[in-house]
């Protein structure tokens, strides 16, 4: 690891001067990705800001059909939160399934979503739902806010504080999880709204995507029935260790039934 600055800001506005003033630095949040990475001396910022202590990014709240949820917000309580099992549970389910305990516990949902693994677990919802990414100097919709692997349309000073989840009538979430890791092989992530269906991809490409294809089918008919037929192009898909494409468009399709199934299930 190389040698660094530990900063422990006691303010939003001053972590933001503090990457202005400094742009090698790198915030600091559960450190789930970050602190492996610098142990393996993979990356060596020049200073570390700690923001997982500022009161301006913690806290769940709900507010009329909007669920907030601070980007210093660890897995573990997003998955035990009473407030988001009532009004989200599908939210709440997919928490509990990221990685294990110790990584819940310190994980949380604003730096997975600033990492955007192409195998984490939040960016499906985020997109599933219509998601906003508020941040220290805009709100990004979801639509706009992943770009490429481990790239978002964060600016180097800017971090996000909350993401907005507009609720819906229902959602549900399905996921082939690895053994080892707890990560996405592949996640499907469904949510009804009075507009329609949205459905969001994780672990199968560079990043989380819209399987418009089922969205289209499940419009016309909310069942598993619905996806008989699609196909997923195994060329656009991650080919790994973990998994093949052609296997990993396979599991796509079941995990999207599940998906279906736990969705028709949902109040």
């Amino acid at each position: 690891m190389y040698a660094t600055t530990y900063i422990r800001p006691t303010s939003l506005a001053q972590a933001v001067e503090l990457l202005k003033a400094s742009p090698e630095a790198k915030p600091l949040s559960g450190g789930m990705t970050l602190i492996p990475t610098l142990k393996q001396r993979l990356a060596a910022p020049s200073h570390l800001l700690d923001l997982s202590h500022l009161p301006e990014l913690q806290g769940i709240r709900l507010d009329g059909k909007l669920l907030r949820i601070g980007a210093a917000t660890p897995h573990a309580v997003v998955a035990n939160s009473p407030i988001v099992a009532e009004a989200l549970p599908a939210l709440a389910y997919l928490a509990g399934l990221i990685a294990d305990p110790q990584v819940r516990n310190r994980g949380t949902i604003g730096g997975s979503v600033a990492n955007n693994d192409p195998a984490a677990d939040y960016p499906s919802a985020v997109l599933a739902l219509g998601a906003t990414v508020v941040t220290s100097a805009r709100r990004i919709p979801a639509e706009e806010f992943f770009t490429g692997m481990f790239e978002t349309a964060l600016a180097p000073d800017e971090l996000i504080t909350e993401i907005e989840f507009p609720l819906p009538d229902r959602a549900a979430y399905a996921k082939c999880r690895h053994g080892a890791s707890g990560y996405a092989v592949v996640g499907v992530f469904i949510a009804q709204t009075g507009a329609g269906f949205r459905v969001a991809v994780t672990g199968a490409q560079a990043f989380v995507y819209r399987w418009r294809e089922a969205e289209a089918a499940l419009q016309k008919h909310c069942d598993e029935s619905a996806l008989d037929g699609l196909n997923v192009d195994a060329d656009e898909l991650l080919d790994d260790v973990h998994t093949s494409a052609r296997y990993r468009a396979n599991l796509i399709g079941v995990y999207a039934r599940q998906a279906v199934a736990a969705l028709k299930a949902a109040k």
